[in-house]
């Protein structure tokens, strides 16, 4: 693989912890900023949200700009991003920068991507896309649980001024790294993707995928209060429970990857059904440390093994539905995975804020996966009318 790869997934690793490192930090960021719990939820929903609708937009309006020069640019957003938001000194100031890096991590993966694959022999490129999207996977592995505890020990602002360090060193490997000579493809225009949406099947696997990924947000997102307040383990633990939850996160994409390459969508129902029974399950088991640790395990497992299923059931839906946008509904369905986290968050905000609680998190998010499951027994029942 060319060393360009490694600094594509060294940026890549950068922006997966920026992600999701807030979830680890949430009650230290609302202690110190004076906010609720759900109002800090809104930097996870906020974020998401920015790369929903940012992403699109962005890609479309590069597309004829030289592709090293618009991943430099966008590593510098995303540096400007996490600097602000390690200098902010109020909420809103905060809510702000993450929008910027969400507008970076779009178009970053989108572009990024394509890059990927133009490095490599085409029988390669497959591998090559892996290597960069790894650096997310690590990101979940070692990145959150390292910016929870240096958060926990220096302060949250600290996350973000160390993840702008690996975003600069990200940047500076592109710099060296990557070859000006790299082909401009033109990304699909905001029409193409409109017509993509006018496609009822398409928009029936997208709203499977922001229910059945996004529904792990309702609780994921407001994880280190509930191992805190209500299964008692203390901050410190917390970082290395994360540690448990990215491994669960990495086992469980590898085997849902493998499970799903023969029917994804027969796939993806077994998955739904076991994830909404595991998160149900973790309401009960939240307030017992042994089998709360178990369950958070198989919940970390379940949450990730769907998006190779999802991934690839859109490919073949927009093969048959938009044989000539495919690579317009691959990108729009990472939009929705990213439509669900900021659902699930927001969603999951609301029932901490309500009677409910804080405990009542994981039941609400198994009746969001619920949702997905029922809509992916429609979709495979007009599957096989089709055929």
């Amino acid at each position: 693989m060319p060393l360009a790869l490694w600094a594509l997934a060294i940026s890549a690793y950068a922006i997966g912890t920026t992600e999701f490192v807030i979830v680890g930090l949430l009650p230290t960021v609302a202690a110190d900023l004076a906010v609720s719990l759900p109002a800090a939820g809104l930097i996870v929903s906020v974020y998401a949200l920015g790369v929903t609708f940012g992403a699109p937009v962005l890609t479309a309006l590069a597309g004829r700009l030289p592709r090293k020069a618009l991943l430099l640019g966008l590593m510098g957003l995303f540096v400007a991003g996490n600097l602000a938001a390690g200098l902010s000194p109020t909420y809103e100031a905060l809510l702000v920068a993450r929008v910027l890096s969400a507008f970076a991590h779009g178009v970053f993966f989108s572009v990024g991507a394509i890059i990927a694959a133009d490095l490599v022999a085409p029988d390669r490129r497959a591998s090559a896309i892996a290597m960069m999207f790894s650096g997310l996977t690590i990101a979940l592995v070692t990145g959150v649980p390292l910016g929870t505890w240096i958060g926990q020990h220096f302060g949250w602002r600290a996350t973000f001024l160390a993840v702008a360090l690996l975003g600069v060193v990200g940047a500076a490997g592109i710099a060296l790294l990557l070859p000006r000579n790299i082909a401009t493809k033109p990304a699909a225009g905001l029409w193409d993707q409109a017509k993509v949406l006018a496609q009822p099947r398409l928009l029936l696997a997208f709203a499977i995928t922001a229910l059945g990924y996004g529904g792990t947000f309702v609780a994921f997102t407001f994880l280190s209060p509930i191992l805190q307040d209500i299964t008692g383990f203390g901050e410190g633990a917390v970082s290395l429970i994360l540690v448990l939850y990215g491994l669960a996160i990495a086992v469980g994409n590898v085997v849902g990857g493998r499970m799903a390459n023969r029917n994804p969508i027969v796939t993806l129902a077994w998955l739904f059904g076991l994830q909404a029974l595991v998160l149900l399950a973790f309401a009960f088991t939240a307030p017992f440390q042994v089998p709360a640790l178990v369950t958070l395990a198989g919940m970390g497992a379940l949450a990730f093994a769907n998006v190779p299923g999802l991934q690839l059931y859109v490919v073949q839906l927009a093969q048959r539905h938009a044989p000539g946008a495919v690579d317009v509904a691959s990108a729009l369905n990472i939009a929705a995975f990213n439509l669900g986290i900021a659902i699930g968050a927001w969603a999951g905000g609301q029932v901490v804020a309500s009677a409910l609680g804080l405990g009542a998190t994981p039941w609400v998010g198994s009746i969001f996966v619920a949702g997905a499951l029922g809509l992916t027994l429609v979709s495979g029942a007009l599957d096989r009318r089709a055929a």
